[in-house]
């Protein structure tokens, strides 16, 4: 990409701490961060009510706090805009379901949070809390499937950003999913159970 040389040089700038970095970084970075924030909204319910412009806007003071990592290139620091998203989204879940405390929460799996718009808030609480579970078991594979299902990077940019062999970003994944399948149904087993 053309515009790699100048995000690098605005990302050194940043981890130096020149806090005009990231005003210099955002326009360049912009519309893939649109592209990442459109991919989670479509990920959540019909008529949701954060729309991705306001779901970028959020990111952006979430990147612009105190506590920045030294952003390693232009994947790394998409990354973690796609994490502040995807908590961004997360609070907003539980901010929702706050109201409905006490009630039953109907089992759902991994496949239906994936590939399809999660109709319930609740479910994407529940991907998020078992997607925690796994950063506990498996950093690493918890990093790849947000990069590639919640930030929807393709394997291939996710073994660039990650400098893994693309082959082993997709034996990986499986192992993942095949993990998060599980936990998903057993959380689901637990909370659909007749009592």
């Amino acid at each position: 990409m053309q515009t790699s040389l100048p995000v690098t040089v605005a990302l050194q700038d940043l981890a130096k701490g020149d806090s005009s970095a990231l005003d210099r970084l955002m326009p360049m970075v912009y519309g893939e961060l649109r592209r990442l924030a459109g991919h989670y909204i479509r990920l959540e319910r019909n008529g949701h009510t954060l729309q991705p412009t306001a779901l970028v806007h959020e990111a952006y003071f979430r990147l612009v706090g105190d506590n920045q990592p030294d952003y390693q290139n232009r994947s790394h620091f998409l990354g973690v805009a796609a994490h502040a998203m995807r908590q961004i989204l997360v609070d907003h879940a539980r901010t929702r379901n706050a109201a409905k405390r006490g009630g039953g929460v109907a089992p759902f799996s991994i496949d239906e949070c994936i590939d399809a718009p999660l109709e319930r808030p609740s479910a994407l609480i529940a991907v998020d809390d078992a997607l925690q579970a796994l950063e506990v078991q498996d950093a690493h594979k918890a990093k790849l499937v947000e990069m590639r299902f919640f930030a929807g990077m393709t394997a291939e940019e996710t073994a660039e950003a990650l400098n893994i062999p693309v082959a082993k970003i997709r034996s990986e994944l499986r192992i993942a999913q095949a993990w998060l399948k599980r936990e998903l149904d057993q959380r689901g087993n637990s909370l659909g159970a007749p009592k």
